[in-house]
């Protein structure tokens, strides 16, 4: 059966492909869900992001509508055909995030910095509370997986809270009421507690919904360790990590990485500063810490 497995994106408005003003407009909902204290912004109070100083948008619950319409399991599996075998591009890791910086976003009002300084920024913070390098490299990497958009990927395959597709959804999942129009939800396997997977199989046997988290994994899998791959392909799985769903799929191993993919998401969310990093005093150490994880070209 592949009933969504291959979205015709030309029968879909430009709206319905990029319902949000900005790629990290989801992160929106996220502040306004999961708040944090201030110690990493530093900048500015938590309580000062994503002020828009206008009306309550109505673009993040479209953006889930449409997300959790098409997130279908036969959709993730023809996604992982088509783009991990990594043959769109071939290129350094610095020219990714010069081609990743094409996704640069005026509407964004935490700020005016292109995408590769957000992630520097998240870097920075990371590092300067003295974690291991491999995090501060994490930091560096977590959002290149987004250079999808630039590939034609929708923003609701690209962004977005993640989930387990091939078996029933949690109520945890934001906006759940919506998977009522995703086909799997009344598929008679998909739509059972376990669907496709057998008790306690652990989530590396678990398809999640596409986009950049699992996307960047594949990625990076060969030159990191395990925790810092845990935060780049889970940090978005907002239910597991904050919500505590999905334990009947873990295993122990993913029980002992959960507190590594927590000590991560703060970061990515609140390092947003208005200073931006000075690169030139900052290269060199950046220039060696991705020599030492990450091979000289990587495959898109």
């Amino acid at each position: 059966m592949l009933v969504m497995s291959a979205v015709n994106q030309n029968q879909l408005s430009a709206t319905e492909i990029n319902p949000l003003a900005s790629l990290d407009e989801w992160e929106d909902d996220l502040l306004k869900r999961y708040p944090e204290p201030d110690a990493i912004a530093t900048e500015k109070s938590k309580e000062a992001y994503r002020n828009y100083n206008e009306p309550v948008r109505d673009t993040v619950k479209e953006f889930y509508r449409l997300n959790h319409t098409y997130q279908t399991y036969d959709f993730v599996v023809q996604k992982r055909t088509d783009y991990l075998k990594f043959d769109k591009k071939k290129m350094p890791v610095w020219d990714a995030f010069e081609f990743l910086n094409q996704l640069v976003d005026d509407s964004d009002p935490d700020t005016d910095l292109d995408q590769f300084q957000h992630l520097l920024q998240t870097a920075e913070a990371i590092r300067r509370d003295g974690h291991p390098d491999w995090m501060v490299c994490v930091g560096l990497l977590h959002d290149m997986g987004k250079v999808l958009c630039l590939f034609g990927e929708p923003q609701w395959a690209v962004v977005g809270d993640t989930f387990p597709v091939g078996c029933s959804y949690s109520d945890k999942i934001v906006y759940p009421e919506f998977f009522s129009n995703n086909p799997d939800y009344s598929n008679e396997q998909y739509s059972t507690k376990y669907g496709v997977y057998e008790p306690n199989c652990g989530l590396r046997n678990v398809h999640m919904s596409w986009g950049h988290d699992e996307y960047v994994y594949h990625i990076a899998k060969n030159g990191l360790p395990e925790e810092g791959l845990y935060m780049l392909r889970y940090h978005s799985f907002y239910a597991w990590h904050r919500e505590g769903a999905y334990d009947h799929l873990l295993d122990d191993h993913d029980r002992k990485m959960l507190k590594w993919v927590k000590l991560f998401n703060p970061y990515d969310l609140y390092s947003k500063n208005p200073t931006p990093p000075n690169w030139i005093e900052l290269r060199g150490y950046y220039e060696d810490l991705v020599a030492k994880y990450l091979p000289a070209e990587l495959k898109f």
